[in-house]
């Protein structure tokens, strides 16, 4: 039951041997890692090269045009050959049970989509913030108000509820994505144990909520098709969580 890994990359040439060993370490070995270089200027492209001559379950792609990582993704998804789908950042980092892990919670709760609780860490890897726990459980409606899936813990049964594709917003083309799947479900699982690293990055505009507002917006109002006063509501909500989210998050 092959699973498929898909990461976007763009200059990312100081993090790939390192993610590449947080997969290769996983106990779970029937995986296809699905690589798309969005016209990187570094020398991103040549290492992914590199690695994929020396492991045949690595598929390199290259976009001729930048598409975004929302673009990127939806690259990988489209040549994704496996009966589960998952997401992995250049940058960020699995434990090596990840994989067993989500596909044994994803067995038995019955549901085709589960997310784990993640550590946060700076740039080089400390780790002075609280782990992000997720809730056991999150439903269309709850996921409107505020999102605990992080893209690097999403993982998804596309053999049962098929393949969905990102948007080709700037910012949010994750969530949009994880709203689509969980509204056609009666909930996805959450696994309470932290699996994986997240690099909350010194530039990072996951934690400036109010860069992001205006995608959240839209999100809600153009693919969610929610009506303009249900769409205000929403994103006030999910700023209001997102701000008790990442505040106070060091240890």
């Amino acid at each position: 039951m092959k699973i498929s890994i898909i990461t976007p990359v763009y200059n990312a040439e100081e993090f790939l041997h390192e993610t590449y060993q947080s997969i290769l370490a996983q106990t779970y070995t029937d995986w296809e890692w699905l690589v798309v270089d969005d016209e990187s200027k570094d020398n991103s492209l040549t290492i992914l090269n590199q690695l994929a001559a020396s492991d045949e379950r690595i598929k390199v792609f290259k976009n001729t045009n930048a598409k975004g990582p929302g673009g990127a993704r939806n690259v990988g998804i489209k040549n994704a050959g496996g009966k589960y789908m998952t997401f992995l950042d250049s940058d960020d980092y699995w434990y090596p049970t990840f994989l067993e892990k989500s596909l044994t919670a994803l067995k038995n709760e019955s549901v085709g989509f589960v997310y784990a609780s993640y550590e946060r860490w700076d740039d080089d890897l400390m780790n002075k913030y609280n782990d992000f726990i997720v809730p056991e459980k999150i439903t269309y409606k709850k996921l409107l108000r505020t999102c605990p899936i992080s893209c690097l813990t999403a993982f998804i049964d596309i053999d049962k509820l098929g393949k969905k594709y990102m948007s080709n917003r700037a910012k949010r083309q994750d969530y949009g994505l994880w709203l689509d799947y969980v509204k056609e479900i009666d909930y996805a699982y959450g696994i309470a144990e932290p699996l994986a690293k997240y690099r909350i990055r010194s530039n990072s505009v996951s934690a400036k909520k109010t860069t992001l507002i205006k995608h959240q917006f839209m999100i809600y109002y153009k693919q969610q098709n929610l009506n303009i006063f249900q769409s205000i509501f929403y994103t006030l909500t999910w700023a209001y969580y997102g701000f008790k989210k990442y505040k106070g998050i060091k240890r």
